[in-house]
């Protein structure tokens, strides 16, 4: 999915999202992954992998989970631009996907493959390696043959060390960017200082390597 259809829905003179750039990056030694809280018409978590240059991206509901028995639905969404990993804030009224945004976990990932050809498969198996999200997870494509946007998929976490059974996602409602849960967002409380930027990888604190301002 280009990102057409991400920048069509969006109009960049309004909302603070980056409107991103067509090149990936020059060099990546470990591809990212990154999740977001959103409160948008209903509160997700948009769960996204880079491949191939872009984050590949689902919207998860109820979110993900540390616990092997959840099976979380993930729906398809846009492929969204790299300059969107380090974005947080508020999406104003009237724009598509309206609402308060936090960067909730990101890191760098593995597939031990290609995780391009496991997409178009549709059963992706990774290890995470995050500040929140730990440990080896796969999505399974649900649909029969489906890759567009809103497929439904499975977002499973595998049985390891990190495997978590009382998980529950509410007891982590704080940003690894700044520090400040979702209502701070919404409402506009500076971020902590320091920020808490411990799981957020090196590159992303440099926006030169974004091409965009930062954020904050």
């Amino acid at each position: 999915m280009p990102l057409e259809d991400y920048w069509k829905k969006r109009n960049f003179k309004v909302t603070p999202e980056p409107a991103g750039r067509r090149k990936p990056r020059k060099s990546v030694k470990a591809p990212i992954f990154v999740v977001q809280k959103h409160q948008a018409t209903h509160l997700h978590y948009d769960f996204r992998l880079e491949i191939d240059g872009v984050l590949v991206s689902w919207a998860v509901p109820k979110g993900p989970s540390l616990n092997p028995s959840d099976k979380r639905l993930a729906v398809r969404t846009e492929d969204h631009p790299l300059e969107y990993a380090d974005f947080e804030g508020v999406i104003p009224k009237g724009q598509y996907g309206a609402g308060a945004v936090m960067l909730w976990d990101t890191g760098t990932y593995d597939t031990g493959g290609s995780a391009a050809e496991q997409l178009k498969r549709g059963e992706l198996k990774f290890t995470l390696h995050g500040q929140k999200l730990k440990g080896g997870f796969v999505l399974i494509r649900t649909g029969r043959g489906s890759v567009a946007v809103r497929a439904p998929w499975l977002l499973i976490k595998r049985r390891d060390k990190h495997a978590v059974r009382s998980w529950n996602i509410d007891r982590y409602d704080w940003s690894v960017l700044t520090g400040r849960s979702l209502q701070e967002i919404k409402t506009g409380v500076p971020a902590q200082q320091p920020p808490q930027r411990r799981g957020v990888p090196r590159f992303l604190l440099q926006t030169s390597e974004w091409d965009h301002s930062a954020s904050d």
